[in-house]
């Protein structure tokens, strides 16, 4: 079911929980735009505000997953015009980041400068066996410049980082999978459909729980050990006070599937 009418993103969602997010410029491998930015934000602020929602994937129409900027459009800029289009991806970049719930993005081909940066963003990623990835913006005489250079390393290690950011080469999904860049590879044309199902592996458990874990490992990410395990905790007790977990634990007495109501 679409849930709200864009130019530039398709925003859907079914029955089951799960919120899907197409970047849609197939015509040009759905290249980052100051449109594009826009109705991502406000998707992205829908969703979040979407109680129904409990996983969202984000993934990209035709033949690629997001191929970067849009180059033509900001050869047309000045200096402060791009300046105000990096900080809106900047925006997206963390609100993916920051949303509630848990985010998938389904690499379905090419993922590619601010493609890369944008799933490097997301809670999980899914690459389909064509998929190729890579930061190639030395290649230009520029640098990734919406967290690419500090996602990547906080993924893969400093040195495999490293080699994919100086040399702008891209690397297929068998070598994503290696240095753990994505969590899985599929046959291609399956991203989408690997990614529903991690999604419905998730959305069977405590919807708060879930929500609270993300957000304890998000934050967590940016703190000191100590402080960070404090913050989880904090976390851990909250789940105590709510009718979820007397239904999980009660079902786990009873040897029963729990039914979760996010309360």
């Amino acid at each position: 079911m679409k849930i709200k009418d864009y130019k530039t993103i398709i925003l859907e969602k079914n029955e089951e929980g799960i919120g899907t997010l197409t970047l849609n410029r197939p015509e040009v491998f759905n290249a980052i735009s100051v449109e594009l930015i826009a109705e991502v934000l406000d998707a992205l602020s829908v969703v979040n505000a979407d109680a129904d929602i409990k996983v969202l994937i984000i993934t990209g129409a035709g033949k690629g997953f997001q191929a970067g900027a849009d180059i033509r459009e900001l050869n047309r800029m000045g200096i402060v015009e791009i300046l105000r289009w990096n900080e809106g991806f900047l925006r997206v970049n963390a609100n993916v980041e920051k949303l509630r719930q848990p985010v998938i993005a389904a690499i379905n081909g090419l993922a590619l400068g601010g493609g890369l940066e944008l799933a490097l963003a997301c809670s999980i990623r899914i690459a389909a066996e064509n998929a190729k990835l890579g930061l190639p913006e030395v290649k230009l005489g520029i640098i990734p410049g919406t967290g690419g250079t500090q996602r990547l390393p906080r993924i893969v290690g400093k040195g495999r980082a490293y080699e994919i950011l100086l040399t702008g080469d891209p690397i297929d999904a068998a070598e994503a999978l290696r240095i753990g860049l994505v969590n899985k590879v599929v046959p291609k044309g399956e991203a989408v459909k690997a990614a529903e199902e991690m999604a419905r592996r998730i959305i069977v458990n405590g919807p708060f729980a879930v929500e609270m874990c993300k957000d304890a490992v998000e934050i967590g990410m940016e703190c000191p050990l100590e402080q960070a395990v404090q913050y989880s905790q904090k976390n851990c007790i909250a789940c105590f006070g709510t009718e979820d977990m007397k239904e999980g634990t009660t079902a786990f007495i009873e040897k029963r599937k729990a039914n979760f109501k996010g309360k």
